[in-house]
């Protein structure tokens, strides 16, 4: 699909935009590992540099639409049918660490429901990208969700709850028993490249709590383009309320969520 939609135009050329800044700081991050402090303010602003290229581009190019950002929150629009959701940096601990998984997420809303979405890792040049109805492609070739259908074959990516975040207790019944069931478990750090990484059958299925709409909304696209499923934990369409997000092929999308299930029974 090397043709793209206006659209979808539109959201390649801010997301190159905006990397080529998140480029320039991801190289001076190394510098900055001296002191404790300096790092964590510098990646606040290349976080929010990265939002306002994003925002004034995407502004430009399609004026009217409303937005739902990670430092922005929500801007209203002229036009009440389309919003875009847009995390400019998921993946900020990789990124003030030196590693260099870390992506560009947007996703494209349209009367509530999502019709297209892009997640961009900046430093390996690679571009997820999805629109309802046209599949889901990685740099211009077809990507398609993996065939695995037992989980004791599979890779399992997910995320693990960090200082101050809720779910410590009930994430740890839950990895308890996925461990048992599968080939390995992965903790990569950006929710957006594990559902691109899902979508391109690189990770088998993917789950996590506790998630923001800007994390999962251009992902959930892209997995649904690629042949795959995405619910909420509790198997509804919820993910942007909830948080919580199970994503994989129709046979390991079944056989994680029951296994998830067994976690939260009373003993």
């Amino acid at each position: 699909m090397s043709r793209h939609t206006p659209s979808m135009s539109v959201m390649v050329a801010a997301a190159r935009k905006a990397a080529r800044g998140l480029q320039r700081d991801f190289g001076e991050v190394e510098n900055l590992q001296v002191s404790l402090k300096g790092p964590a303010n510098f990646v606040t602003a290349a976080d929010r540099k990265a939002e306002k290229v994003l925002f004034e581009e995407l502004s430009k190019a399609r004026p009217g639409y409303g937005f739902l950002m990670e430092e922005g929150g929500v801007v209203e629009g002229s036009d009440k049918s389309h919003r875009w959701i847009i995390d400019p940096l998921d993946g900020t601990t990789n990124f003030l660490h030196g590693i260099p998984m870390f992506s560009i997420s947007i996703g494209l809303e349209r009367d509530g429901q999502i019709v297209a979405g892009l997640v961009y890792n900046p430093i390996s040049d690679e571009m997820f990208i999805a629109e309802k109805g046209q599949g889901a492609f990685l740099n211009d070739r077809r990507i398609r969700v993996a065939v695995r259908r037992e989980l004791a074959q599979s890779i399992v990516a997910t995320g693990i709850p960090h200082i101050g975040r809720p779910g410590h207790k009930g994430f740890s019944a839950e990895l308890d028993l996925v461990m048992n069931e599968v080939a390995g478990v992965r903790r990569m750090g950006s929710a957006a490249l594990d559902l691109a990484y899902v979508a391109a059958g690189r990770f088998d299925v993917y789950w996590e709590a506790n998630l923001a709409p800007w994390d999962v909304a251009a992902g959930i696209i892209l997995v649904r383009e690629a042949g795959g499923y995405v619910t909420d934990l509790k198997g509804g369409d919820a993910m942007l309320d909830t948080g919580g997000i199970l994503a994989g092929n129709e046979a390991l999308h079944r056989q994680l969520g029951t296994v998830l299930k067994k976690a939260h029974k009373p003993a």
